[in-house]
């Protein structure tokens, strides 16, 4: 059972940075294609970014291209997401996804998830 925890969130201006990590624990980490999804109030959870377990593959929503970056370290069972430009439209629970399965971007393709942290972007 792999468990996953996220930390980075918290608040920035507009224009600003914020960097998103996720560890993973009680299993192996590197077979897993990871995920970042988010949830804003009142809306559906939102693919964000993936990437393969040997991050020689990425995926991004088109709001998220040119903006953010996802990124891994296998040897500390980490996903990184990097993100910059921030907007308000960016504020959510940003969530970490774990899946067996090759790069994906529905939520429901994922096993395991985080339970969340949140980024709020003040305009």
């Amino acid at each position: 059972q792999v468990q996953l925890i996220e930390s980075g969130g918290g608040l920035v201006q507009a224009g600003g940075s914020l960097s998103l990590s996720c560890r993973a624990s009680g299993g192996a980490f590197s077979p897993y294609v990871m995920g970042w999804f988010r949830q804003a109030p009142g809306k559906e959870r939102e693919f964000v970014a993936a990437i393969s377990w040997n991050a020689g593959t990425t995926n991004y929503v088109d709001s998220a291209k040119g903006r953010f970056t996802i990124s891994r370290d296998n040897a500390k069972n980490t996903v990184y997401l990097q993100m910059t430009s921030l907007k308000s439209e960016d504020t959510a629970v940003y969530y970490c996804a774990a899946t067996i399965t090759p790069v994906r971007t529905a939520a429901n393709q994922y096993d395991y998830w985080g339970q969340g942290t949140q980024v709020t972007v003040s305009s």
